[in-house]
Formats: C-alpha cells, structure tokens, sequence
C-alpha cells in the first residue's frame, strides 16, 4: 500500500509525515519546504505475525509495509504551472491512494496561503487543480482517439466511449473515479493513471484540544458530507500530537493515548481506513526461517496469493493449503491442525480470506 501525502503548502503534511515514519523530514513555518518527495515505510501493526513466529518457532517476523509519500504542497494553478508545478502533479499519479490533509488548525506561527483557517474551502482548492489536470489529460487523449478512429482504427471507438465519459464527469466538477463507467470502460480509465481516479482519504489536521471533541463540530460535519459525496475516507488527526506519540518508548504509548482519550494511533488508524478504502486483506506464509504477512486486495485467488509470494508458485502452482489464523491459533501447531483436519487442500480459484495462513505446493 503505498499513500500519497497531498495538499495545501503548511497544512502539517511533513509534520504528519515524520510522526508517522520516524523519517526526519524537513518542516518549517514557510510554504514549499517540500520540494523532492520524501518516502518512508512502516509496518503495518498486526499481533497476528508475532504469533505465527511463535507457532512454528520461526526466526523472523516480517510485516506487511505501508509507504507513504510526502508530496510538495499544492496551490491555486498547480495544473497550469503555478507554484512548483506540474512535476509535483506527477508524483501523485505513483501512488495507490491519496492522503488529502487538510489544515484546521491554528497557529500564529504558521503561515497560510489562502491567509485563513477554511478546510472546506482548501479542499476545493486542490481537488479542483487534480480534476483540471485530468481534464487536460483526458482531452488530449480524446482528440488524438478521434484523429485515430477516422482512419479507420475502429478499436479506438470504444475508448473515445470511456474518454467522453471521463470529461464529462470532469467537466461537471466530479474526480474521475465517480464517472458513469462499465467495468470495461473502468479497465481502459486505469491505465490512464488520472489524478482523481485515485481513492482518497481526507485527513482533517486538528489543534490536539479538539482531539475526541470534533463528532459535533459543524466544519468536521460539512467535509465529512463532502467527502460521502465524492466516496471518499475522512477521519480527523492532530500531526503535532502524533509528532509526541512517536517520540514516547512502546511501552509509554498506550497510557498516553489513553489519557487522551484515544484507543490508538493516528498510524494505526490511517492503515485500517486505508486497507478498507483499498478493499486489502492480509493472509500469512511461515515456516521454521520466517513468519510474514502479504497484503492483496479481497477476491484474490490462491494461485495470484502464490505469485505474491514467488514467481514461481504461480508458474507452477498444484494447491494450497490453508488454515484460517484463528483455527491455526486454538490447535498451537500446524501439525496438529493438520491431524485435527482443519488444513484444507485448495485449487488455484479458491478465494483467499483475511488470515489465512497459507503453504503453497508448487512444481516447475
């Protein structure tokens, strides 16, 4: 899973950004402190891998990763060259999902280019300037398409088809994603890796007063109707308190959010939202050298589940065999899941769950 970190110069996207990876990169209270991407990657928290290891008495215990990438700041004619450009347009299109931050915080000591406190208003900012860049995109595409199909190549009709559609929903103020297309015409927009295809998550940057008190705020109310809108993920978080939360021993961390009223992270909380936005699941392979988790999108069949793994048990892929966790968990071995009846022999269409621990036979 790899999130994109977008939106308005000093809405605290680098500050989140290092509260969450531990990555050192550099924040001031200046616009454009961000110029080449940062990336940096976390393990995905799941007891479940620690477990596995101790199971089979494996060596190493090796999680599922989330990178996240921190992305220069956005500002009013990003899609026509304004502020640092169209370069930092591009960076979004590598990415899985985008994390949109949005600043409703206040501190005198941090500038704002619109010069006020208004994330509603910031959010249209920059969703407008992804949508112009998409429409730049897609009529680009649609006239070459239509110079092509008058020549008489008749397999570019059905993508004019798809690149109408797409304009039309642009042009209405709609991302790309939200157009009326079939699943084909789904398939052809894909590998057109449009800006406001990508699934968002709208992350509201908060004073840390606010944090567990923002359910009945009417701002918080106001985006999260415009994001069901638009099918997006909205969820509130204070980077400068995730910036203390990642500076306190593991052992320290719990007591701390639960003074503050919260159950976990804001880290924890981004990659559940981001694995439901993303439809993931997880499912497990270990043996005596390693326990580790595999992130694949729900609906994956085994033999795809195998490729994950290695090339070549996919190539020659016989069967899986499969236990889900918690079955796995009560039995304390895999041996004696096995003698118990409880490992299942699959094909290669059997549907993968989230956690099942997977042995993939193989033959080349």
């Amino acid at each position: 899973m790899k999130l994109g970190i977008i939106g308005l110069p000093n809405a605290g996207k680098s500050t989140l950004f290092n509260a969450i990876t531990e990555a050192g990169a550099m924040c001031a209270s200046y616009p454009f402190t961000t110029i080449e991407p940062n990336v940096g990657t976390v393990h995905i928290p799941d007891s479940r891998v620690e477990n596995l290891a101790k199971i089979f008495g494996s060596h190493k215990a090796i999680h599922a990763t989330v990178e996240f990438v921190d992305i220069a700041g956005l500002v009013k004619g990003a899609s026509k060259g304004e502020g640092l450009g169209n370069k930092f347009l591009s960076n979004i299109r590598e990415v899985d999902a985008v994390l949109h931050v949005l600043r409703y915080f206040e501190d005198r000591n941090v500038s704002h280019v619109e010069g006020s406190i208004d994330p509603l208003r910031d959010m249209e900012i920059v969703n407008i300037e992804l949508m112009l860049a998409d429409l730049e995109t897609v009529k680009k595409r649609l006239d070459k398409a239509i110079k092509l199909a008058r020549l008489g190549e008749r397999h570019h009709h059905s993508e004019i088809e798809t690149l109408e559609s797409l304009k039309t929903a642009l042009e209405a103020g709609k991302p790309a994603r939200m157009a009326a297309l079939t699943d084909e015409m789904k398939f052809q927009a894909e590998e057109m890796f449009l800006l406001t295809s990508k699934p968002v998550i709208y992350a509201i940057n908060i004073n840390e007063e606010l944090i567990g008190n923002i359910s009945s705020n009417e701002v918080f109310a106001g985006i999260k109707a415009a994001a069901a809108a638009e099918g997006a993920a909205v969820m509130e978080i204070s980077a400068r308190f995730e910036e203390d939360v990642s500076q306190l021993a593991d052992d320290e961390k719990a007591s701390f959010l639960h003074d503050a009223g919260l159950e976990e992270s804001g880290l924890d909380r981004l990659i559940k939202t981001g694995y439901i936005l993303l439809d993931l699941i997880s499912f497990f392979t270990a043996n005596q050298n390693e326990a580790r988790e595999w992130s694949i999108i729900r609906g994956t069949k085994a033999v795809k589940a195998a490729g994950k793994v290695h090339s070549d048990f996919e190539k020659g892929f016989i069967r899986a065999e499969i236990i889900p966790y918690k079955q796995l968990e009560t039995c304390e071995s895999f041996s004696s899941a096995r003698e118990k009846g409880f490992v299942r022999s699959e094909g290669r269409d059997y549907v993968m769950h989230d956690g099942d621990v997977a042995l993939f036979r193989f033959n080349l």
